[in-house]
């Protein structure tokens, strides 16, 4: 069972196979992403937390199989403020919006996020015309991207359409294209990258390739990913290291520090899927952002020169 909305009292997770050996305070942390790490443990400590009936510290290492409960206070459930932040529309009808998400963006109200997120400007600019089936802070929302990754969003008018939506997504009927730079130079036009993704063991905030059954979609794929094959996205400080690059380093200019980039170099280019009310096929792009082109622009001028 997986948590990540807010919950009813008690919550109740199954501490699946790939879990095992996980800190209990790790593991809630990874379900209930709405809490903060140290909240959980507060809650475990003051015995909030059981473990098939049982209390446990938050180092408490689980067993597969094991029944965690736990009683948590309601989350606010309001919906996001409407802010007047402005978007890119790139397709809209009475049925759908498709926008193009910037950068340092994030997508729906969550802890240290509660304004300036994507679902605050869609209720400004769509007011209520977007679906409830996300909840109240996920109007219209019906997948996401990372804070720092830019691109094309799907955004659901009615309960109607997000059901559809949604179920092309849980079918992988859905074609996704993203373009990345990425440090250092492929020996190849084209890969297939299949290695399973889950939490990682250490750090909280990442992922890393465990040995679990595949799934696609995972948070952070497409970073895990080519991370693993050793060429990180560009400016991307949680797996490659480092979060900007200047103009300098580009021309081997030490005296040049404007900075043409200071997020990952992760967008999402277009999306294919099929019209929820029509049933026509759609295609639609989301132009490169300014930051990336620039950077592009840049090495390609470099290699020619």
């Amino acid at each position: 069972m997986s948590a990540n909305h807010p919950c009813p009292e008690p919550v109740e997770l199954i501490v699946a196979p790939a879990e095992s050996g996980w800190r209990l305070d790790v593991f809630l942390a990874h379900h209930l992403t709405d809490y903060s790490r140290v909240h959980l443990r507060r809650v475990i400590s003051a015995g909030g937390v059981r473990i098939d009936g049982s209390g446990g510290k938050p180092s408490y290492r689980l067993k597969p199989g094991q029944r965690v409960t736990l009683d948590l206070p309601d989350l606010p459930r309001e919906g996001p403020t409407p802010e007047p932040i402005p978007i890119e529309v790139l397709f809209e009808d009475d049925d759908l919006a498709v926008v193009n998400k910037p950068p340092g963006m994030v997508v729906h109200p969550a802890r240290g996020h509660w304004s300036g997120t994507l679902a605050g400007a869609l209720q400004y600019h769509f007011g209520g015309s977007l679906s409830t089936t996300g909840g109240p802070t996920r109007p219209g929302i019906v997948h996401r991207l990372d804070r720092d990754t830019s691109g094309v969003i799907l955004v659901a008018k009615n309960d109607q359409a997000h059901a559809r939506l949604a179920a092309q997504f849980e079918a992988r009927e859905i074609q996704k294209d993203y373009f990345a730079l990425v440090l250092g130079v492929p020996q190849r036009d084209r890969d297939v990258i299949d290695e399973p993704i889950g939490p990682h063991p250490r750090h909280r905030d990442k992922m890393a390739i465990r040995r679990a059954a595949p799934k696609t979609g995972r948070t952070h794929q497409i970073r895990v990913h080519l991370d693993h094959a050793g060429y990180p996205v560009l400016c991307d400080r949680l797996y490659g290291g480092r979060d900007q690059i200047t103009r300098g380093e580009i021309r081997r200019d030490p005296t040049d520090t404007l900075v043409l980039l200071n997020r990952q170099a992760l967008h999402a280019r277009w999306l294919r899927f099929t019209h929820p009310a029509t049933g026509r096929p759609m295609e639609i792009e989301a132009p490169l952002p300014a930051d990336i082109a620039e950077v592009l622009a840049e090495l390609r001028e470099y290699r020619a020169g």
